[in-house]
């Protein structure tokens, strides 16, 4: 009960006095949770208490002696989350010039920060820290001097929205726009922390707000605080809300609603509905050209984006010759060594990177890495970018030491100009820590794996999709050193968070699906692992298709779980398909492509047909001399 009422001395002093003559403990928790406001103003029962007022009386005999700058930032505060409410948030909301596109709305926000510190000439941190003085003279507002954030007792919290009667909707629209406004958009490691302190202040001040009651604008700076922190569904919610209302009041073909058609498909591409993705982009695509012009910077910028839900589809063809187009044009707009041209053929890379086609990934990287250094210099971030991308290129041919050069520079890079917890960072200390693992040098794989997963879970929680990729990881370097027992309770895990948090249908649930089947399968648990991956290869199959290479991989997995429990002529039937469609896809020399050949080649040497199997052997091994793959 004391913790209920958050250990305040009064409140525990009031309800002592009122469990004594009316009520059990459990009665007075029960009439607590039902009457809080009536019990907390309750003068009648005091007890030998000290205190001859009850709670929310003391509190407004505060509140009556307050100006009303110091009663509206207590309001304020109301709206806000009751901890880590900071001066800087006002501050950049104050310097904002977004344009709301909503004069009411527009000057009320004015007004707001006009009392708490803006300035025609900036702000005024001396008039905001006089509203808080007399704040803190009634003990009504507290300061942390290490966070250098302010908060307010949850019981105070929830009082003083009691003083703000009919007005607490129209204050959660002020508040939620200030908190929109004060969004910085550009990526630096200092506003990408800012950005997620907010998330508990915009979670607060849309509690009862409905999606409707809020500016176009304002939701589509909110959208990117959930995006940030893996909330796909409030997001989407915020996006398709901007959607709808631009449709209606600007309609159709206007360019701000083909801009937020263009976000909504981007987050359905987040969420692995890559059907809807594709179905959306499609749209924009079109009446961008017809409204815009093939060549313009927007119109670029969706077929670029259509380009890569082609690439997640397994539609490598038509990625392809959609990325090849937006190259050329971007080249002819805008010149060979323009930072999007650059970012065009990084992109095609990529396409060619999930191909299996290394020779031409390598030499497309190796030139936009070129430009790059030359361009911008070679400590850019963008720069580190190409960098990080050739190294991955260069692991997956089996240059396990150049790859580990490259990317420890790059790593030592990240960290000096961006910060060791900014997410390029950690998405480098990654790339190593697999590095070292494909090399066996597990514990250094461990150990920066362990460093990152912490990294990610205080700048992010627990259940963010980016936390829970470095947990899947991790528990792939504890399958490789046999801690089979440690991997599988990370992967149940990891399951279970990403089933809650992205889906059950999502491509990354599911590839926590066939991870946990694999580690089943090194346990030779092979009917735990064989029912995964069935429901894992008919999830894949009904969300990408059957022949996408998450659908082959599954299948090759249930293969090898057939071939392990004597299902040998079962295990030949799904890895002779396997290989036909991965030939098909991915072509004769993909690595996935030779590892299932490779595969099926130990299939034939349990069947006892040896030649068979060494044919095959032979094939794999021209293949990787061919191609100097080890």
């Amino acid at each position: 009960m004391i913790q209920e009422l958050n250990c305040f001395a009064l409140a525990v002093a009031q309800a002592g006095a009122f469990i004594h003559c009316h009520s059990s403990l459990r009665d007075y928790r029960e009439l607590y949770r039902r009457e809080r406001d009536h019990l907390l103003q309750n003068e009648e029962i005091q007890g030998q208490d000290p205190y001859q007022l009850a709670v929310y009386s003391t509190w407004r005999l505060s509140y009556d002696k307050l100006d009303e700058s110091a009663r509206i930032f207590l309001q304020v505060c109301s709206c806000l989350h009751h901890e880590g409410i900071s001066e800087e948030m006002f501050e950049k909301a104050a310097l904002s010039e977004l344009n709301l596109e909503d004069s009411e709305l527009q000057n009320e926000v004015e007004k707001l920060l006009n009392r708490l510190g803006k300035q025609d000439t900036g702000w005024s941190s001396w008039t905001f820290q006089k509203v808080i003085m007399r704040l803190g003279s009634h003990c009504l507002i507290e300061y942390d001097h290490q966070i250098r954030t302010y908060s307010i007792h949850p019981l105070v919290h929830h009082w003083s929205r009691t003083t703000m009667k009919g007005n607490w909707h129209d204050m959660q629209k002020l508040i939620l726009t200030i908190i929109a406004i004060s969004i910085p958009l550009t990526q630096t490691d200092e506003n990408i922390k800012y950005r997620r302190t907010l998330l508990k202040h915009t979670t607060n001040s849309m509690a009862s707000l409905k999606l409707e009651d809020i500016n176009p604008l304002v939701g589509m700076h909110i959208a990117r605080i959930y995006d940030e922190a893996g909330r796909l569904k409030e997001m989407e919610a915020l996006e398709v809300m901007v959607m709808e209302k631009r449709k209606r009041v600007l309609g159709d073909d206007h360019p701000d609603t083909l801009t937020s058609m263009h976000n909504v498909a981007g987050t359905y591409g987040q969420q692995g509905r890559v059907g809807e993705a594709e179905a959306l982009f499609l749209v924009v695509v079109e009446k961008r050209k017809s409204v815009l012009g093939d060549d313009h910077p927007d119109t670029l910028k969706s077929m670029r984006s259509l380009a890569i839900v082609y690439a997640q589809l397994g539609r490598w063809g038509e990625a392809e010759a959609l990325q090849l187009v937006v190259l050329e044009k971007r080249k002819l707009v805008l010149g060979d060594d323009h930072p999007e041209t650059l970012q065009s053929m990084g992109n095609l890379a990529d396409i060619y990177w999930l191909q299996g086609l290394w020779s031409d990934t390598e030499a497309l990287e190796l030139v936009v890495l070129e430009k790059r250094k030359s361009v911008l210099g070679d400590d850019h971030p963008q720069t580190l970018q190409s960098m990080g991308n050739l190294a991955n290129t260069y692991l997956y041919q089996g240059r396990w030491k150049e790859a580990e050069t490259l990317q420890v520079v790059v790593l030592e890079g990240a960290k000096r100009l961006l910060g060791e917890d900014h997410p390029a960072t950690l998405t480098s200390m990654g790339n190593l820590a697999y590095t070292y693992r494909n090399r066996g040098r597990l514990d250094d794989a461990e150990a920066l794996e362990l460093v990152s997963l912490e990294k990610r879970r205080q700048l992010l929680g627990d259940d963010h999709p980016d936390t829970l990729i470095v947990m899947g990881n991790l528990a792939s370097t504890y399958r490789e050193q046999g801690r089979l027992k440690d991997a599988e309770a990370l992967e149940v895990l990891v399951l279970e968070k990403s089933k809650r948090v992205i889906g059950d249908d999502h491509p990354r649930t599911l590839r926590a699906m066939s991870r946990l089947a694999v580690t089943y399968w090194k346990q030779g648990r092979w009917n735990d692992a064989e029912v995964l991956q069935v429901v894992t290869m008919e999830k894949t199959k009904r969300a990408l298709g059957d022949d996408h290479n998450y659908t082959l991989d599954n299948m090759a997995n249930l293969a090898n779980t057939y071939r392990d429990q004597g299902r040998l002529e079962d295990a030949e039937t799904v890895g002779v398909e396997v290989i036909e469609k991965m030939k098909r896809v991915n072509g004769d020399d993909h690595p996935d492509t030779l590892k299932s050949m490779s595969s099926l080649a130990t299939t034939y040497r349990a069947l006892g047909r040896l030649n068979d199997a060494e044919a095959l052997e032979a094939m794999v091994e021209e293949s990787r001399k061919r191609h100097d793959v080890s």
